[in-house]
């Protein structure tokens, strides 16, 4: 299936996920390194919420929500947004809920979102800026054969600015690398 493996599915936010996206968007440690720079109401949610049956070519922008199989607990969220049709490109931002972390929910939505990116909307890159500090998720995108630049001075902290990591992964290097994978766990049988 499309958006769903043997761990997770990624389905669209539903009313009743209000509650935690309220919780999740005002989690103040994560507005550093993120793009909230103030608190979200739940007005504002629902809203957003409402908004998010739009197509992705509409909106430029998707959010996916990451459901455990084996609890049917939502415990993150993907989203895909700076949609540029035009250089097709399309920005990706991972969240696991505190909690959640170590299970493997981050990778299995990468992999899922790779191939709803790359293989469904046939979109050419896929990137992320990751911070210096966030040394699981850089190891993570590196082991996953993305391409890293690394961007002085791209966020501002309490403490000064941080460098970021511009992680890229390209359609062509994507299908590579999977036909790689499948070559060695075949070679291993």
């Amino acid at each position: 299936m499309l958006l769903s493996d043997s761990l997770i599915r990624l389905r669209a936010p539903e009313p009743e996920d209000l509650e935690l996206l309220y919780e999740w968007e005002n989690l103040t440690q994560f507005w550093e390194t993120g793009n909230s720079r103030q608190p979200w109401s739940r007005y504002a949610l629902k809203q957003y919420i409402s908004d998010c049956q739009r197509d992705i070519y509409e909106s430029r922008q998707l959010r996916l929500m990451m459901v455990a199989n084996e609890t049917a607990e939502v415990v993150g969220t993907v989203d895909l947004f700076d949609f540029d049709l035009h250089h097709s490109r399309i920005a990706l931002g991972l969240f696991v809920a505190p909690g959640h972390k170590g299970k493997k929910y981050a990778s299995a939505a990468l992999h899922l979102t790779e191939a709803y990116v790359f293989d469904f909307l046939k979109i050419n890159q896929l990137y992320c800026h990751i911070a210096t500090t966030n040394t699981a998720s850089i190891r993570m995108f590196t082991n996953e054969n993305f391409e890293a630049v690394v961007l002085r001075n791209w966020i501002r902290t309490r403490d000064g600015f941080e460098d970021i990591v511009l992680f890229q992964q390209f359609a062509d290097d994507y299908r590579r690398y999977q036909l790689a994978k499948t070559e060695t766990a075949a070679a291993g049988q």
